[in-house]
């Protein structure tokens, strides 16, 4: 599914953003996901299936990309 920038959803952005400019989400579909940089909301979009999110949520969660 290929999410158009002047699509109108309902954006979520990171609680952990703070002040700073963060990425945000959007259910555009029961089967997908759309994320945006908060930056440049009328900029590009990607689109994830459920499955992919959610493989990477849980590696976030699982410390997997950590730095350090």
């Amino acid at each position: 599914m290929a999410v158009q920038p002047n699509s109108a959803f309902s954006w979520t952005k990171s609680s952990y953003s703070g002040a700073n400019a963060c990425v945000e989400i959007a259910v555009p579909a029961t089967t997908a996901i759309a994320v945006r940089d908060s930056k440049i909301p009328e900029g590009g979009r990607l689109t994830f299936g459920n499955s992919s999110w959610s493989s990477f949520v849980a590696d976030v969660a699982a410390g997997t990309f950590d730095l350090s």
